[in-house]
């Protein structure tokens, strides 16, 4: 039985932001610390740009196999004036293929190769915008390799319907380990993979471009793959500080960024080749404006200079909105026709007139009849996340503290948090209210209902406003943990917890982490200031998760309702997964174990109320479910 939610907000004139501004502090302290690189010396230098690549790699969670074979398979041409398309799919990884459009000049060649990435347009590689890129380097003596972005284009949850592949869709990948940036990442190179292995490619003139997330793309790239001599990211180059202060897709995501280093060393990756930077001044995102970017120039032009390459990395602002508009083709193609065909001065060169395809007539397969070998990020977390979660059921033993440990880390539990100062605000129809001001300096709100030594604390991902109050005599205690509720940041529209979740994870934070900290301070304070014998954690959806991940982290939780929360974390749908928001995601956690794991480790005892599938419908296996945490109890028995 429930009763009226009538709680009396706890702040009346204070704004929850400055849980935000926190945040946007944070990182600008960490631009600080990382955007000034190491770069005294070359040897200085190459020992920080070896320890870059091998930590931007453990962190994309995705690996690249060059000796994999590339399978390409060509399924129809279109023939141009001086030059054809062919319509591809080749293998980036082992039964994982990427459709693409390649542009080939008549002529034997070799040809300078230029591998062409699109930004956040949902037709991907056929998009006009990214065809003109293609049409203009073809007929310029150029072969153009134009990709569909993983979750883009013809790779998306159902064949020719078109989706955005970021949100909590892409973000589902850092379930099983991986990351849209490391997908795209490998994805990219494989393309370069395919353009030296054609005979009219000059394996060592190879370039790259993009605008936007295509831009990012290209940065990326060229950070990571030595065989791009020369590149032009287009309207994308910011720093990281800025991406925590704006919006961002996911696919721009490196988890732990920000613990490590800034845009800059990146920049500074693509050394001593040569890099263009192309700046829309009227670019409306703040992330990519000309006084970000300029941030990360300066500081990367320095290893440039060390390494005697100051004339190969420059930009140029545009009088632009943001896009990659026909006077920075022109700029792009005086750049590559320098550093790749070495004529020229590397000014804007004219752009001949071309005519655009039909969109339809560029897809590789017939409308609804790609092959499945052409996975959707959908059925990649799904075939992906199974695997993972049938190894976990197959193992015969856990050791408890090593999980436990495992589960502090890819939560990226920080230090313990403690209650520092509570200030007690007049007391409306009988709840309590408090300012909680934490050992960090972060404030929740926090209103309580005294009624005896036992105790309920309930959280609710929208805020506490909507929790269903229960009939009980136990005292009640409602909070809004950090990004919801009275400490909900500015909505951006996109999704719950879109700009949050990316802020923390650049942070090297997860939301779910953050809160199973802020649980324990709650618990502590109901402890020492209402004498609390017993604590319930009551949450739903994603305050269940962190509740029942306090309860095994801390271990001084007596019960957890774990109410209208997954069964598993295995995706489930076809499309995008709305029920779950963004303060989901915990990297690396189906490659852990999954909720049955948890709940078998949980010292506290666990009521599951309603459980769902990720898509929010029914887990129907609830059954199973149980049988699965009682198997898994049973292999920690008597394990430390």
């Amino acid at each position: 039985m429930t009763v009226e939610n009538t709680i009396p907000k706890v702040w009346n004139n204070i704004s929850g932001n400055d849980g935000e501004l926190a945040l946007r502090m944070e990182a600008s302290r960490r631009f600080r610390q990382w955007a000034e690189l190491p770069c005294g010396s070359k040897k200085e230098w190459n020992a920080h740009r070896q320890f870059l690549r091998k930590t931007i790699w453990e962190k994309v969670g995705v690996k690249y196999d060059s000796e994999l074979p590339l399978d390409c398979r060509e399924y129809g041409t279109v023939r141009m004036k001086g030059y054809s398309i062919r319509k591809l799919a080749y293998q980036s990884r082992k039964g994982f293929y990427v459709t693409a459009n390649l542009y080939v000049p008549d002529g034997k060649g070799p040809f300078p190769g230029v591998i062409n990435m699109h930004g956040h347009w949902q037709q991907g590689k056929i998009a006009e915008r990214v065809q003109a890129r293609g049409h203009l380097l073809a007929q310029s003596g150029y072969v153009c390799l134009c990709v569909d972005a993983f979750g883009a284009g013809e790779r998306a949850s159902e064949h020719s319907v078109f989706e955005y592949h970021g949100r909590t869709l892409g973000a589902s990948l850092l379930n099983i380990g991986e990351s849209l940036m490391g997908c795209q990442v490998v994805d990219n190179m494989r393309g370069v993979d395919l353009l030296c292995s054609l005979p009219y490619v000059d394996k060592q003139k190879i370039g790259a471009t993009g605008a936007s997330g295509g831009g990012n793309q290209t940065m990326w790239l060229t950070a990571m793959d030595d065989r791009i001599q020369a590149s032009v990211p287009v309207v994308s180059v910011g720093s990281f500080d800025s991406y925590v202060h704006s919006i961002n897709c996911v696919c721009e995501l490196l988890t732990d960024g920000l613990t490590f280093t800034e845009e800059s060393g990146v920049l500074a990756l693509a050394a001593p080749r040569a890099l263009k930077i192309c700046t829309a001044l009227m670019d409306s995102n703040e992330a990519f404006q000309a006084k970000e970017m300029l941030r990360s120039w300066e500081n990367a032009r320095r290893v440039f200079r060390l390494l005697d390459s100051d004339e190969k990395f420059t930009y140029q602002i545009f009088n632009t909105t943001h896009g990659y508009w026909a006077e920075i083709r022109e700029t792009m193609l005086g750049w590559f026709n320098l550093h790749l065909k070495g004529k020229g001065l590397g000014m804007p060169e004219a752009e001949p007139p071309f005519e655009c395809v039909p969109e339809g007539k560029l897809m590789v397969f017939p409308k609804g009849e790609c092959p499945a070998e052409v996975r959707s990020i959908a059925a990649h977390c799904r075939i992906e996340g199974a695997k993972l979660r049938a190894a976990m059921l197959r193992k015969k033993s856990f050791v408890r503290r090593e999980k436990v440990q495992e589960l502090k880390t890819i939560l990226r539990m920080g230090a313990p948090l403690s209650v520092a100062d509570a200030t007690e605000h007049n007391e409306l129809d009988g709840w309590k209210r408090f300012t909680l001001t934490f050992s960090d300096g972060r404030q929740l709100p926090l209103a309580v209902k005294p009624q005896g030594k036992e105790f309920i604390l309930m959280t609710h991902p929208h805020g506490k406003e909507k929790i269903a109050i229960p009939d009980t005599d136990a005292s009640l205690a409602l909070a809004d943990l950090s990004g919801h509720g009275e400490n909900q940041p500015n909505p951006n529209g996109i999704t719950p917890y879109h700009d949050f979740a990316r802020w923390q994870l650049w942070l090297g934070r997860t939301v779910i982490g953050e809160w199973v900290r802020e649980l324990e301070a709650l618990r502590g304070f109901l402890t020492e200031h209402f004498k609390a014998k017993t604590v319930t954690l009551h949450g739903a959806g994603e305050t269940a998760v962190a509740s029942l991940f306090a309860s095994i982290v801390h271990g001084k939780i007596d019960r957890v309702v774990y109410e209208d929360a997954p069964g598993s974390y295995l995706f489930s749908g076809t499309g995008i997964p709305e029920y779950f928001n963004m303060a989901m995601p915990v990297p690396g956690f189906l490659r852990w174990g999954d909720i049955p794991l948890a709940i078998a480790l949980s010292t506290a005892k666990v009521e599951i109320l309603r459980p769902k599938k990720m898509d929010g419908k029914l887990f129907e296996a609830e059954e199973r479910l149980r049988k699965e945490i009682e198997q898994l109890r049973r292999e920690l028995t008597g394990r430390s």
